[in-house]
C-alpha cells in the first residue's frame, strides 16, 4: 500500500502513514472544516490495511497541539481500530506526545486511553 503523506495547514496536522513501516503519525492542530472529508479516506485506508493483518509491529504517534470535538471523535475511531488491531494479535504502541504543562492535551490522552486494553500506550512529554 503506498503511504500517505499530507503536510500540515492552518487547520489540518500532517499526516504521515508509512504502511511498509507500519509506521503512522498525526502531527499538529486539527480543526477541518469538514472532518469527514479529510479523515475519511484515512480512516478507510487504516481499515483496509489493519484487516486481516497478524503478527506484526504497529506504531502511531499523536502530536496533536490542538483538536476539536469532532476530531476528537475521530482520535476514538483511531484508537478502537488500533484496539482491535492489538487484539487480532498485532504489537500496538500508541505514542500520545503534548508539550510540558499541556495538562488538557495530556488528560485527553489518558482518557482515550482508558479504552485500551491491548494496545500498549506511551505518554511522552516535550519540552516546549
Amino acid at each position: 500500500m503506498d503511504p500517505i503523506s499530507i503536510a500540515k495547514t492552518t487547520r489540518t496536522p500532517r499526516i504521515d502513514f508509512d504502511f511498509s513501516s507500519n509506521q503512522f503519525v498525526i502531527a499538529g492542530e486539527s480543526y477541518p472544516e469538514d472532518v469527514s472529508a479529510f479523515y475519511g479516506p484515512l480512516l478507510q485506508r487504516i481499515a483496509d490495511f489493519f484487516d486481516g493483518l497478524s503478527n506484526v509491529e504497529i506504531s502511531f504517534r499523536f502530536e496533536l497541539i490542538y483538536f476539536n470535538s469532532s476530531t476528537a471523535k475521530i482520535v476514538m475511531e483511531l484508537f478502537e481500530a488500533l484496539e482491535e488491531a492489538a487484539v487480532s494479535g498485532n504489537q500496538v504502541v500508541i505514542t500520545w506526545v503534548y508539550e510540558a504543562g499541556d495538562d488538557n492535551i495530556r488528560e485527553l490522552g489518558e482518557e482515550f486511553s482508558e479504552e485500551l486494553s491491548s494496545a500498549r500506550f506511551i505518554l511522552e512529554e516535550q519540552a516546549i
